[in-house]
């Protein structure tokens, strides 16, 4: 299988097999007007099996996002087709509007405008809470 290299924009890398899909839907990617290309389940030495999206188009990347999903990806930056930098993702301590609120009693189920925001509780066990109702998300 061929996937070209691209010339400016973003390689991630290291996202757990099977979450690619979810990032490919949370970055909005299928809005884009360029080439993306996402690969799945392909070997790799330190994960097993891993996902990878190429992005062929400097755009706005929300890292937070790419966070929540997955905190080990790593975000190659490409310029002229060269690597010129390379940025690891954590866990972001603050989510907004990535994830909405389940609760039907919080206000952001039946104000419009209000943003959807979280704050990590439990690092360990990746749990969020809604920052009006909270109420945990996993």
């Amino acid at each position: 299988m061929n996937i070209d290299s691209i010339n400016n924009g973003f390689v991630i890398d290291h996202i757990t097999a099977g979450k690619a899909m979810e990032i490919y839907e949370i970055l909005g990617l299928d809005k884009l007007d360029c080439p993306v290309a996402m690969i799945m389940n392909v070997k790799s030495e330190r994960m097993g099996k891993k996902d990878i999206i190429k992005i062929d188009a400097p755009i706005d990347i929300n890292f937070e996002a790419l966070g929540y999903v997955d905190s080990e990806i790593t975000v190659n930056i490409i310029e002229n087709g060269n690597l010129v930098g390379k940025h690891t993702i954590s866990l972001p301590e603050k989510i907004v509007d990535i994830i909405k609120c389940k609760n039907p009693r919080c206000i952001t189920s039946c104000e419009q405008g209000i943003k959807h925001e979280f704050h990590l509780v439990d690092k360990e066990k990746r749990i969020y809470r809604c920052a009006y109702c909270e109420t945990a998300y996993k």
